[in-house]
């Protein structure tokens, strides 16, 4: 297999694993990177709704927390 065929696969595999809601933790260690910042300087512009959903987390706890 050559590199760039590689590096093409493990992207995608990457870029799938992060599209269905994987945690970026247990995708570094999967990819082999030594911490979860290599990892989101690489795939962060992925996660263009992350803050969406953390905001949505938020809204519903203190909804919650107020009822």
């Amino acid at each position: 297999m050559t590199g760039y065929l590689y590096h093409d696969i493990r992207h995608t595999h990457a870029s799938i694993l992060i599209s269905e809601g994987v945690d970026i933790v247990k995708i570094s260690k999967r990819l082999g990177h030594a911490n979860p910042k290599i990892t989101l300087e690489f795939y962060a512009h992925l996660l263009p709704n992350a803050d969406n959903d953390i905001a949505d987390i938020f809204h519903n706890a203190i909804q919650s927390n107020t009822k």
